[in-house]
């Protein structure tokens, strides 16, 4: 049976306090697996480029964040919301502990400034779950040398920081990180609806099963909490129905990572590009490492 593992993001407090429970309530109805990802410090959505494909569906409230506004500590004020998602059997992991700083800053980020945002999520997780985290998904698939390196070294079994096909073991500048990643595989609804601004919600729900069904392998669906936990949620709840309807199963990314046999992983280098429907530079599984 083809599988689509549900990646779902929560960026925002927002997102945090409303989608993650809405979401939580939808998938369990239809019997569906999720893997959720949080971003667990102060909330800065204000700072966020206006241009992103997400800030146009943020209300007033999360677009003052950090600008006009304090930025809620959505670890501290959401913890039983996250701790609920949880208890109700979803896979957990980090996204970020500043979200917004993260995607602006990562991308030459010194090695001290990456790990020291990496620790504080690693260290409000555990101090939120009573244990160490087993996944992380950076926000905006953004990434750089060090912060691949800390996946492995901070000991998560794998990740799913990029955009790509298939599971991998990455390669960057020559050097093998030993922890797989778990690319997404399919467009986002908010990129289908920049690519095609006369499309609904529900056709952009269309294209994603479209494709989801063209193209062969398992994949990775990313959702967010702020969009298909809120203002998109008949259009999620479609595309659910229509991949249950094609006999996908709905997992969470650890059902995916259980059966892959890591040591028959390919070795992919990673690249830094664009993606249609997204500004700015994304990490991206690249060729076979080593392979004409």
């Amino acid at each position: 049976m083809k599988r689509i593992a549900l990646k779902i993001d929560a960026d925002t407090y927002q997102g945090t306090l409303s989608g993650i429970p809405a979401l939580t309530e939808l998938l369990q109805r239809h019997e569906a697996r999720g893997t959720f990802f949080f971003s667990l410090g102060p909330d800065h959505s204000g700072r966020e480029k206006r241009s992103t494909s997400l800030h146009r569906y943020y209300g007033l409230g999360t677009r003052l964040y950090g600008r006009l506004l304090p930025g809620p500590d959505i670890g501290a004020r959401c913890a039983e919301t996250l701790r609920r998602a949880n208890a109700d059997g979803f896979e957990v992991g980090i996204h970020a502990w500043d979200r917004v700083n993260w995607e602006q800053t990562i991308q030459h980020a010194e090695n001290p400034w990456v790990e020291s945002q990496m620790n504080k999520a690693c260290a409000r997780f555990a101090e939120l779950f009573t244990g160490t985290a087993t996944i992380h998904g950076a926000a905006g698939w953004r990434m750089n040398r060090h912060a691949l390196r800390l996946t492995q070294r901070l000991g998560f079994p794998y990740a799913s920081d990029c955009r790509g096909s298939h599971p991998f073991i990455p390669v960057i500048d020559g050097e093998i990180v030993a922890c797989p990643q778990i690319p997404t595989t399919l467009p986002t609804l908010d990129e289908i609806l920049v690519l095609e601004p006369n499309y609904s919600p529900d056709q952009a729900a269309d294209r994603i099963l479209q494709l989801s069904q063209a193209i062969p392998g398992d994949h990775v669906f990313t959702l967010r909490a702020e969009l298909e936990g809120m203002k998109f949620s008949q259009a999620l709840e479609r595309l659910i129905a229509g991949w249950k309807n094609s006999d996908f199963q709905l997992v969470a990314l650890r059902d995916i990572y259980s059966t892959l046999d890591v040591k028959e992983l390919p070795l992919h280098a990673v690249r830094f590009a664009e993606m249609p429907g997204r500004a700015g530079l994304r990490m991206t599984q690249g060729p076979v490492f080593l392979q004409d």
